[in-house]
């Protein structure tokens, strides 16, 4: 079989066993065992068939058993886990996939036991020399990185390994470091296959007291549960368990509803990179010439004037180019926690440092040895330390900053390590004291490490490897195993008010529909509901919601007008009419409503109605003229051609549009002035890019009103003819 037969066959195992159909999931594992010629696996699932096949006569003989559902249970991870191992087997030797050439060398070098591992990383080297605690720190070092890739490719864990990596874990004098990256190494494994054993592990993490190690823990759990839904719950220790974790940390819930909220934060990373790339960055080199020649830098110098410059300068200028709201809603995301230094860092990753890849997973240690020539006898210990604690970069970038700094000239790097002067150091301090006993350190811990993970599947060479996490819903609170935990009205709002936030609609939606059922005389769920299904163009069910809600409260302003203007865009203009009517009782000077009437009118055919709506706008806004157009056209449609004539030269002469010049064709040439009708209706041929198909697709739409108007029908192709030379130059 080749690769793409192997993963083929097993997706079909695990699609047929997702969906409980265990004669199909045999069949496919019988051909990936035969296809493979992997026949060492063959009497584990003749044995699998043949519990199977009793279990259907006791049942086709209506033999009552009481522990079918755990056989069957058991049956069902049981295959799961034999389609796992046949295709390891029928991989390991062949696929190109990180992987598995990570397996290859594990397998070539000699053998160390997780015990040895353990006990190797606790040596310490604080009493030897320089140059020998630097050695002796590279190999700690190495010696994580073996643990990291030895946890990471063991597809199924034994007993005393088991119980030689939860020492490991629990164990406070292993650094923190090296046990979070034997945390990330277990969620990476189980990636590429499921292991309970390692899941148990997890649980072992997210149970010790160490914030980073617990918040690790704690993301890959959520991440095993969401992608192993399925099997998760054939193992019902892993519900007790997390039963158990809930129960000995307090605001259990709270911690699931923050790192939920982190996730959701997530998705908006290609959104702020897009708009640093195409928005910000370019408006500010666009800005940057325009600052300068009005306040002539050259000729400002900080001995005559000061150094600071007049702010109504900057701000007029922020102001008219649009750049100051883009900039105050990027820093509004970056006091969010949002992950605003991607576009920054994108392309500082491929230094060696990060070919390694449980590098990608290590904790930020100013004490590295990959950093040990930019701190040398501990010089721009203040710079190491504001990076070390600052919450704007994740680890991978903390690391990428310093690695890039290496590059720079020696003379380079110490100016730009010599901005941070005695004042700074203070305010770390005092930013360190903030960070360390802040109520927000787990989103900021969760939020660094996720921005960690995002980097690592969105830009490590090898990433396409690897299934990227990021590109799923990750919707945690669909997760029937965490409704325990987050399933309560509150927790249900914050994520839904946060998805509302963010503009993800559907996903605000689902959690909506829940909260209605426990709630069904709220007014302003029912309200978000309809505005969630309007802004993904239900409006069907927009209505249905929004009358729902208008039932419950009957005085809200905003719900009149969302019914109203539903009924509008359904094409129910005299149903519309009744609730901008009811709008207008509680604010009849709105200009907006009073127009919007005026337009159901002129959809009901109700003219001069229309007209009394759209004068009355006129006469209160003699600004925007909004009005012109609609009163130019019913005036048109009524009769009133002189008038329309006047409305649309005032349009013309502001900034008219095809349709505007179409319109004043339409009236010039009833007004028998055909010449002024072919030089309006060839203006609007050319404003629609000298499409002359364009033109004569709107045109056709009024054949019905020139003809009420009086037009001739006959003159009609007659007109478009002359048109068509007019337009071509041949006449």
């Amino acid at each position: 079989m080749t690769i793409q037969e192997i993963n083929q066959t097993y997706d079909k195992i695990i699609a047929s066993l997702d969906a409980k159909e265990l004669k199909n999931a045999f069949d496919h594992l019988q051909g990936l065992i035969a296809g493979s010629s992997h026949y060492e696996f063959q009497d584990k699932l003749d044995e699998l068939q043949n519990t199977y096949k009793y279990m259907l006569r006791y049942r086709m003989e209506n033999v009552q058993d009481p522990m079918q559902d755990q056989i069957y249970g058991q049956m069902q991870a049981s295959a799961y886990e034999l389609a796992d191992r046949v295709r390891l087997k029928a991989l390991e030797k062949i696929s190109p996939r990180q992987y598995f050439s990570a397996l290859r060398i594990v397998r070539t070098q000699p053998e160390v036991s997780y015990s040895v591992l353990h006990q190797k990383l606790l040596e310490g080297e604080e009493f030897l020399a320089p140059a020998a605690r630097l050695e002796a720190q590279r190999q700690k070092e190495s010696d994580a990185l073996i643990l990291f890739r030895k946890i990471w490719v063991s597809s199924h864990l034994q007993v005393d390994e088991v119980v030689a990596l939860r020492d490991l874990l629990t164990d406070v004098k292993v650094g923190s470091g090296v046990r979070c990256l034997a945390v990330s190494a277990l969620w990476l494994g189980l990636q590429e296959v499921f292991d309970k054993e390692k899941v148990g592990l997890l649980f072992d993490a997210a149970s010790v007291d160490d914030l980073e190690i617990h918040t690790r823990a704690l993301i890959s759990l959520l991440l095993t549960f969401y992608f192993y839904r399925k099997r998760t719950e054939l193992y019902p220790q892993v519900e007790s368990r997390l039963q158990a974790l809930a129960e000995a940390r307090p605001g259990f819930g709270k911690e699931i509803q923050t790192l939920i909220l982190r996730f959701i934060l997530s998705r908006e990373t290609e959104k702020i990179t897009r708009k640093l790339q195409d928005e910000i960055l370019p408006e500010m080199i666009k800005l940057g010439p325009q600052l300068s020649r009005k306040i002539n830098l050259k000729e400002i110098t900080p001995e005559q004037f000061g150094d600071e410059m007049n702010p109504e300068w900057q701000d007029k200028i922020l102001s008219d180019s649009g750049l100051g709201k883009k900039m105050e809603e990027f820093n509004e995301l970056q006091m969010e926690g949002a992950d605003v230094m991607h576009s920054t860092f994108v392309h500082l990753k491929n230094y060696p440092f990060f070919r390694e890849l449980g590098n990608w997973f290590l904790p930020f240690n100013p004490k590295h040895s990959a950093l040990s020539k930019m701190f040398q006898d501990g010089d721009n210990r203040t710079l190491i330390e504001a990076v070390g604690i600052s919450p704007l970069m994740c680890n991978s970038d903390k690391y990428s900053l310093y690695l890039s700094m290496m590059a720079l000239p020696e003379q380079f790097r110490q100016m730009m390590t010599n901005q941070l002067d005695s004042q700074t150091a203070a305010l770390l301090e005092e930013k360190k004291g903030e960070l360390e006993t802040g109520k927000d350190r787990l989103k900021m811990v969760a939020g660094q490490y996720i921005q960690d993970l995002y980097r690592f599947y969105k830009l490590n060479l090898s990433h396409t490897d690897f299934v990227d996490i990021f590109s799923y819903p990750l919707d945690f609170h669909n997760l029937p195993i965490l409704y325990p935990y987050i399933s309560d009205s509150a927790s249900l709002t914050t994520i839904a008010e946060y998805y509302l936030q963010k503009n993800y609609f559907s996903d605000a939606l689902t959690i909506y529909s829940r909260l209605e059922k426990m709630d069904s005389a709220n007014d302003i769920i029912y309200q978000k509901i309809g505005y969630c299904k309007q802004m993904t163009d239900d409006l069907e069910g927009a209505l249905d919601a929004y009358l729902q809600a208008d039932l419950l409260n009957s005085n809200s302003k905003w719900v009149i007008r969302r019914i109203a203007n539903c009924y509008r865009a359904l094409k129910q203009p005299e149903k519309a009419l009744e609730y901008y009517h009811r709008y207008e009782s509680f604010d009849p000077e709105n200009l907006s409503v009073q127009i919007s009437i005026g337009h159901c009118h002129l959809e009901l055919k109700h003219y001069d109605e229309a007209l009394k709506y759209y004068y009355k706008v006129d006469y209160l806004d003699n600004k925007s003229h909004k009005a012109w157009r609609p009163i130019a056209w019913c005036s048109f449609l009524t009769g009133k051609f002189d008038q329309a004539r006047n409305y649309y030269q005032k349009i013309l002469a502001a900034t008219p549009n095809m349709h505007d010049y179409l319109n004043a064709g339409h009236t010039e040439w009833v007004l028998q002035n055909i010449k002024g009708a072919l030089g309006y209706y060839a203006q609007s041929v050319a404003v629609a890019g000298n499409s002359f198909d364009k033109f004569k697709e709107q045109f056709v739409q009024d054949i019905l009103d020139l003809e009420n108007a009086g037009i001739e029908k006959s003159e009609i192709p007659l007109l478009l003819d002359l048109l068509k030379y007019r337009v071509n130059g041949e006449i």
